[in-house]
């Protein structure tokens, strides 16, 4: 198994903390990528057409993508329980995910606006409205994590990530004096050993 790797991006280190929590990360093939919202690495394109990370590559060289494709893929071959079976809890998990992802795809806009585009055309409502939505995911999770210590899911996992990005990309945005539960939760999820051998470069 390979995966095109940067270990700056958030939707990548979900696929590694989710692949160590099942024992599969040491069988994974970390491949160089130079993925770029402009410019795009083209060794990508060639197994996935919008050349993005994360793109995985399975034993028999199908071409999976995105992170939510990947980490059922991987649960699958570990036989996890990282998306439950249980009916009422899968459901749950599925939808907190796409919460989780949706706070990481706004802070992912929030900084290219930023670190990307060029200062003339950059458009301070539009970062505006990216930070709103996270402060309305965080919200959602404030009241949502009650219960949720020693839960392992794709849920907790996504929600790790997205509060591991906001630390490494805004560390000014103190998202922890608002949230304190959040807080609290992610001080103890994130001594994880699968979440903290991820953790981008500081």
């Amino acid at each position: 198994m390979k995966i095109y790797f940067s270990s700056s991006s958030p939707f990548v280190r979900k696929c590694m903390v989710v692949a160590a929590e099942l024992g599969l990360a040491e069988q994974i093939e970390k491949l160089p990528s130079a993925a770029n919202p402009v410019t795009r690495d083209q060794i990508i394109v060639a197994t996935n057409p919008l050349g993005q990370v994360p793109t995985f590559l399975t034993e028999t060289g199908q071409a999976l993508y995105d992170s939510r494709v990947i980490c059922e893929y991987l649960n699958h071959r570990g036989n996890g329980e990282i998306f439950p079976s249980d009916p009422d809890r899968r459901w749950q998990a599925l939808t907190e995910q796409s919460l989780a992802d949706g706070i990481l795809d706004a802070a992912l806009l929030a900084r290219y606006e930023k670190a990307v585009r060029p200062a003339e055309f950059q458009w301070e409502g539009w970062t505006q409205g990216q930070m709103e939505k996270i402060v309305s995911g965080l919200g959602y999770f404030e009241k949502a994590i009650a219960g949720k210590d020693g839960v392992v899911d794709i849920s907790t996992i996504s929600l790790a990530c997205a509060l591991g990005y906001l630390d490494f990309r805004f560390a000014d945005y103190d998202w922890r004096s608002a949230h304190p539960a959040l807080a609290k939760w992610y001080a103890s999820f994130s001594q994880r050993p699968s979440v903290k051998d991820s953790a981008p470069p500081a």
